[in-house]
C-alpha cells in the first residue's frame, strides 16, 4: 500500500448507548459508583483522599467482597474502586480551611507525631461529586467520558511496579529506592500504550470488530522482535518472556475496567517453566499447541472505543466505520480507498442507506470524474459502490454511457446487471478503461500478483495492445505502461511495454 495511506484501518464501534451500558457494567467502574453512593460526611479519608484503613472493611462489605475473596483482597478492591471514584469526580474530598497560625501549629504537631511513629493524618470531608448524577441522568457520551477518566486511573495502576518489586526496593530507612527499582514511569506507560496500539491494529485489521483473541506471546513479540529479524537471539527471547509476564500482570489490572477480555497465563505453566531458582526460562512458548495456556487477550467493544479515544487524543488518525455517511460522494470515494474491502463495503452501504438510489448514483458518478492522480481510484471505488445498487439506478448509469471517463464502467455495470440494449464500447474506450483500471490498482495496492495476471490477460486478449495503448489520452498512460513492463513475465513483451511508455512520454500526453 502506498506510504501516504494511513496505517490504521477503520474500526466498527457499537452505538454510544450500548457502549455506555457496557461502561456501567464494567466491574471496577460499577464498584466506584456504588462506593460513591455509599460514602457520606462520616466517611474518613486520609490527606491523599484515600479511605483510611479502618473504613476499608465496611467499603468491601458494601461491595459484597467480604466473603468471596481471601483476606485483604476485598479491601484492596475497595481501595482501588475508591480511588477511581475520587479521580473521576464521582466523589469530592474537601479539607477544612485553616488560617496561617492553625496551619503552622498542625504542621508542628504532624512533625512531632511522625517522630513518635504516629501515622495519623489530617482527614477530609467526603461529598458526592457533580459527576455522580451523570451516571443516571447523563447522556451516553457523558457516561463514556466518565469511563475514559476511570480508564486513565486503571492505566496508571497498570504501569506501576508490582508489589514484590516495590518491597524489594525498600531501603534501610523504609523508603523506596527508585534507582534500585529500575522503573521509568514514562517508559513503562509508553510501552503499554504501544502494546494496546498493536492490539488495536491486530483487531481492526481483521475487519474492524473485536472477535478474535490474540495470544500473549504474539503481542509481546510484536513489541520486542524487530520486523527484519530472522531467528531471534536468546537475549531477545528472554525479553519477550519478561514482557509476557509483565503484560500478564497489566491485563489483569485492565480487565476489570472493561478494556479487555483476558485469559491469564496458566500459573501451573509458569511453575513448569521456572528453573530451581524460580527464574522463568528465556524461550517463549510461541509454537506451543495449547497457546491459550500462555494468555489470550482481546479488546472488548468498549476497549476498542477506549483505545481509539486515546489515539485521537494523541493526534493519531483512527477512522471509524460510518463517519463518512454524512459527507459527499467525493469524500466517500477518497475515504474508502484507504479501507480494507470489508470496511469499505460497510462504509459505502451506510452512505447509500441515507440517499435515494438515483440521486446517490448520480452523485457518485459525478465525483468519479477527473484527471487528477486520485481519480482512477475514485472510479474504481465508484464501480464497487455501484455493485451495491440495484436496477433502480439503471437510468442514472445510462446517462454517462457516452462519457469518455465513465462510459466504460457504466457498460460493465449494465452488463453485470443483465440489462439489454447496451451499446458496444469504441476501441478507444476499451483501452482507456484498461489504463484507468491498472492505474487505480497500482495506486490502491501497489503491484500484487493479481495485477500481474490482469496485465498478462489484457496483453494476451488484444493483439497489438501496446501500439494502441501508448496513444491513450490518460494522465497515467506512461506510468501504467512502465508498470506493465515490470509486471509481465515475458521479456519480449516487457520490452514492448517500455518502448510504448517512452512513446507516451515523448507524445507529451502523460
Amino acid at each position: 500500500m502506498p506510504a501516504d495511506h494511513p496505517i490504521l484501518p477503520p474500526v466498527r464501534l457499537l452505538p454510544d448507548a450500548e457502549l455506555a451500558r457496557e461502561a456501567l457494567a464494567a466491574p471496577l467502574f460499577a464498584r466506584a459508583v456504588r462506593l460513591a453512593r455509599w460514602a457520606g460526611p462520616e466517611t474518613r479519608v486520609s490527606a491523599g483522599g484515600e479511605l483510611v484503613d479502618e473504613q476499608l472493611p465496611a467499603a468491601a462489605e458494601q461491595l459484597g467482597l467480604g466473603d468471596e475473596l481471601s483476606e485483604g483482597d476485598g479491601e484492596a478492591y475497595a481501595s482501588e474502586a475508591w480511588r477511581v471514584a475520587v479521580d473521576t469526580g464521582l466523589l469530592d474530598v474537601e479539607y477544612p480551611v485553616q488560617d496561617d497560625e492553625s496551619a503552622e501549629a498542625e504542621a508542628v504537631e504532624s512533625a512531632e507525631s511522625a517522630e513518635e511513629g504516629d501515622e495519623e493524618e489530617r482527614t477530609g470531608r467526603v461529598t458526592h461529586g457533580e459527576q455522580l448524577a451523570l451516571v443516571t441522568s447523563g447522556a451516553p457520551q457523558d457516561i463514556l467520558s466518565l469511563w475514559l477518566d476511570a480508564l486513565d486511573v486503571a492505566f496508571a495502576d497498570a504501569t506501576v511496579p508490582v508489589l514484590d518489586d516495590l518491597t524489594a526496593a525498600i531501603d534501610d530507612d523504609g523508603e523506596i529506592d527508585f534507582d534500585a527499582l529500575d522503573w521509568d514511569p514514562e517508559e513503562e506507560a509508553e510501552f503499554l500504550e504501544g502494546v494496546l496500539g498493536n492490539l488495536y491494529l491486530l483487531t481492526v485489521a481483521e475487519g474492524g470488530g473485536a472477535d478474535s483473541p490474540v495470544p500473549l506471546p504474539v503481542l509481546a513479540a510484536s513489541m520486542i522482535i524487530p520486523d527484519d529479524m530472522g531467528e531471534p537471539t536468546d537475549d531477545i527471547l528472554e525479553q519477550v518472556s519478561e514482557a509476557m509476564m509483565r503484560l500478564d500482570e497489566q491485563f489483569r489490572v485492565l480487565e476489570p475496567i472493561g478494556l479487555v477480555s483476558y485469559v491469564p497465563v496458566d500459573e501451573a505453566l509458569m511453575a513448569e517453566d521456572a528453573d530451581p531458582a524460580g527464574t522463568p526460562e528465556p524461550e517463549p512458548p510461541v509454537g506451543d499447541d495449547d497457546v491459550s495456556r500462555y494468555g489470550m487477550v482481546r479488546l472488548t467493544p468498549l476497549g476498542l472505543y477506549g483505545i481509539r479515544a486515546r489515539m485521537l487524543e494523541a493526534g493519531v488518525a483512527a477512522p471509524v466505520v460510518g463517519e463518512l455517511a454524512g459527507k459527499d460522494a467525493h469524500a466517500l470515494l477518497d475515504g474508502v480507498a484507504r479501507f480494507p474491502e470489508a470496511a469499505a463495503r460497510a462504509e459505502t452501504e451506510q452512505w447509500l442507506a441515507g440517499r435515494a438510489p438515483l440521486d446517490a448514483v448520480r452523485e457518485l458518478l459525478a465525483a468519479a470524474r477527473g484527471r487528477d492522480t486520485g481519480a482512477p481510484v475514485r472510479r474504481l471505488q465508484c464501480q464497487q459502490a455501484l455493485s451495491l445498487v440495484g436496477a433502480e439506478a439503471e437510468a442514472a448509469v445510462r446517462e454517462v454511457l457516452d462519457d469518455a471517463e465513465l462510459g466504460g464502467l457504466a457498460r460493465v455495470w449494465l452488463a453485470e446487471l443483465g440489462a439489454g440494449d447496451v451499446p458496444p464500447p469504441p476501441e478507444s474506450m476499451i483501452f482507456w478503461l484498461a489504463v484507468d483500471t491498472i492505474a487505480a490498482q497500482l495506486d490502491a495496492e501497489g503491484e500484487p500478483d493479481e495485477l500481474q495476471e490482469l496485465v498478462e490477460g489484457l496483453v494476451g486478449q488484444h493483439s497489438g495492445f501496446f501500439e494502441a495503448a501508448w496513444r491513450v489520452d490518460h494522465p497515467a498512460t506512461a506510468d501504467v505502461l512502465e508498470a506493465m513492463g515490470r509486471l509481465h513475465r515475458d521479456r519480449a513483451v516487457s520490452k514492448d511495454a517500455r518502448k510504448a511508455a517512452f512513446k507516451a512520454r515523448s507524445r507529451g500526453g502523460s
